[in-house]
Order: structure tokens, then C-alpha cells, then sequence
């Protein structure tokens, strides 16, 4: 199944930012010396060389960061397209509305159905049938005639 790139959404943005504000505060310390401007501190002699390590470092950190946030995003994306199903009446919601699976096939698919049996369901019904036919001999070899269900009329 081939699925659709996931644009660049508003989580990847507030990463992206964040990532770039690191980077920007570990070079305006490295241009002003924030320790010797909070702690009033001498000042250091600037080493480039460090800032642009931790500059690169950042950036790998952002890049599998932004990878790993991209996969879940994609396989959040793939999980929401999946089809809700009630768990007690099997209906379907498609479009904010709860309808049959022959409705959903019909309008998702614009396919047809029809109806069918499998065969675990049509042994059950098999079995069913073969039970109700039992107790219906069973109940006439006892001499009882009365249809099963009926009422016995009470004088």
C-alpha cells in the first residue's frame, strides 16, 4: 500500500524551532559570553571550533528527532484511516454517520453486496437446525402435539 507523504505539520515546526533556538543561544553565548554577563564573571576567550561541534551535534540531534516524529506522524496518519466498527451492532462510521456494512461498501466502494454463509456459521446452523428437529421428535414420541411455543390455555 502506497501512502501519501505527510506534509510538514505544525508539530514538526515547534520541533524545528526548538532545535534552532538551541542553536541560537549556544551562539549568542559563544558571541556575548552569557556567563560573564549573568555571573559577572571574566571574560573567556571564544572557541569557535566548540560552538560549531555543539552546532552539528544539535543538528544530528534534530534530524533523528524530526525523522522518528515524521514515522509517528505517518503511522498515526495510517491509523486514523482506519474504519471505525461498533463492537456490539458491527455498524460502520463513515462520514460522522453510523451505517450497515453493506451501506459503507456501497457508498465508500461503490460496491454491491449480497449474502452469503461461511462455513463455521453454516455447521452452527446446521447443528441448530438438527437440535430444534431432536426436541421436536422427542416432544411427539412423549404424546405432546402442541407446536412448540404455543400456549396452553389455562380454564
Amino acid at each position: 500500500m502506497v501512502q501519501k507523504p505527510v506534509p510538514i505539520s505544525r508539530v514538526l515546526r515547534v520541533q524545528s524551532l526548538g532545535f534552532l533556538a538551541i542553536i541560537a543561544v549556544s551562539w549568542f553565548n559563544e558571541l556575548f559570553d552569557l556567563r560573564s554577563l549573568i555571573l559577572a564573571d571574566h571574560p573567556s576567550i571564544s572557541n569557535f571550533r566548540e560552538t560549531a561541534l555543539e552546532t552539528l551535534l544539535v543538528l544530528a540531534v534534530w534530524f533523528l528527532v524530526v525523522g522518528a516524529t515524521r514515522r509517528v506522524l505517518q503511522r498515526v496518519h495510517y491509523l486514523e484511516g482506519f474504519p471505525r466498527v461498533c463492537a456490539w451492532c458491527h455498524h460502520i462510521c463513515f462520514k460522522s454517520r453510523w451505517v450497515r456494512l453493506e451501506e459503507f461498501l456501497k457508498r465508500a466502494f461503490d460496491t454491491p453486496t449480497t449474502h452469503g454463509i461461511c462455513p463455521s456459521c453454516a455447521e452452527k446452523q446446521k447443528a441448530a437446525i438438527q437440535e430444534a428437529r431432536k426436541t421436536e421428535n422427542d416432544r411427539r414420541s412423549r404424546g405432546d402435539q402442541r407446536a412448540p411455543g404455543a400456549a396452553t390455555a389455562q380454564q
